[in-house]
């Protein structure tokens, strides 16, 4: 994640001591963010009332066969907090199909892995947002793609925006903490300012910008993505209304994830706009290592049978099942050349990535990318803009 509001308008944030070591911060913090134990994505199950057209999992409305027993859940949740993993990211389908999940998320949050939920929301009616908040959970992402129809035409379902909305509604009025999750491509980019205004006008406090990632359903929308110019011109945007908003005193927290190329493209902003953060900018995304420290290193996956992947987006690439041996073991098997190569990758990147003056920021961005495009985990990422 690259932290807009942190990086681009100075505005101190909960997650910035995660990302980039600032006091105050977590006890798990380690010395250097490669250490760190990952933030694990758990996809507790597929079955998903919505029919997005980018969807990684390529869920459906119904019951899958095969899923993590409740038993397996705490047994896993226990590994995580022997293993000291800082949060365990509930995600889908749509994890609030799960009817242990509350059971599971009050688990962990007592077991000190902080639960953290990833929905469409649509579920979230004003009781299930009292007991989000009751069980726990530090952080509820409910994912948008744009405001009323464009959102609908995406997510596949009619009604699927305003049922969002009031889930938003529902969380902010019980003071669950929540944000906005939106994947930009060629549908939705030109609604960005009016993504902003949404944001505002429902005084959501946090939204995250994802790059499209070309996987399970969204291998076939590839033509959906954006050219690296209108990459830019979103991040330009994004700068410029997370600066206003700052700069305001608005309580806004802008991230962006799934393209660490963000880090350095911001820094050649501040070296022209503001030169005197510079230095500081360039030690921050240094010390977080960009995509040196993500897939493999700071972010797993377990799939809902059990099964370990780099990132949510590479579930082609199994690294074990936790049925079999615990998350902890399977993450540290460097004995597996790809997770071998993932802890320690830079020596490795070849391209554009191989003497990029940026690569301590940008650690080389998102291998998955580099594996559908070339066929090679180590070729560079295919979404960098720079």
């Amino acid at each position: 994640m690259i932290n807009v509001s942190k990086l681009y308008a100075g505005f101190l944030s909960t997650g910035d001591s995660l990302r980039y070591g600032v006091p105050g911060g977590d006890h798990r913090i380690s010395k250097t963010a490669s250490e760190r134990r990952p933030v694990v994505v758990w996809n507790a199950t597929r079955r998903c009332n919505l029919k997005c057209v980018h969807c990684y999992s390529e869920s459906e409305n119904h019951e899958y066969e095969g899923e993590l027993s409740f038993s397996e859940g705490i047994d896993l949740i226990k590994d995580l907090s022997a293993f000291g993993a800082p949060a365990l990211l509930f995600s889908g389908g749509e994890p609030l199909f799960r009817k242990d999940i509350f059971e599971l998320a009050s688990f962990a949050a007592k077991n000190n892995v902080r639960p953290v939920l990833s929905t469409n929301g649509t579920l979230i009616d004003l009781p299930t947002a009292r007991k989000l908040k009751e069980t726990g959970f530090i952080y509820a992402g409910i994912s948008l793609d744009g405001t009323g129809e464009a959102n609908d035409k995406f997510r596949g379902v009619t009604g699927a925006f305003e049922a969002a909305v009031k889930g938003f509604r529902n969380c902010i009025e019980v003071g669950q903490r929540v944000g906005l999750r939106l994947t930009l491509t060629k549908r939705n980019v030109a609604e960005l300012d009016k993504i902003f205004d949404f944001i505002l006008e429902e005084r959501i406090p946090r939204v995250c910008f994802y790059h499209f990632v070309p996987a399970g359903r969204g291998k076939e929308m590839s033509s959906d993505d954006l050219s690296h110019d209108d990459t830019r011109k979103a991040i330009d945007i994004i700068c410029a209304r997370t600066l206003d908003a700052v700069e305001k005193g608005i309580d806004l927290d802008v991230l962006t994830v799934d393209n660490h190329v963000d880090g350095p493209y911001i820094y050649q902003k501040i070296l022209k706009e503001k030169p005197e953060r510079a230095a500081e900018v360039k030690k921050l995304l240094e010390w977080n290592g960009g995509g040196a420290a993500s897939s493999g290193v700071s972010i797993g996956c377990i799939g809902p049978t059990g099964n370990v992947h780099p990132d949510q987006f590479w579930r082609e690439e199994i690294l074990g099942n936790i049925r079999s041996e615990n998350f902890s073991k399977i993450w540290q098997n460097t004995d597996n050349p790809l997770m071998a190569g993932l802890k320690n990758r830079i020596p490795l990147l070849k391209g554009k990535c191989s003497g990029c003056e940026y690569v301590k920021m940008c650690g080389g961005s998102l291998r998955v990318r580099a594996v559908r495009a070339f066929g090679d985990p180590w070729m560079h990422d295919p979404a960098c803009y720079i």
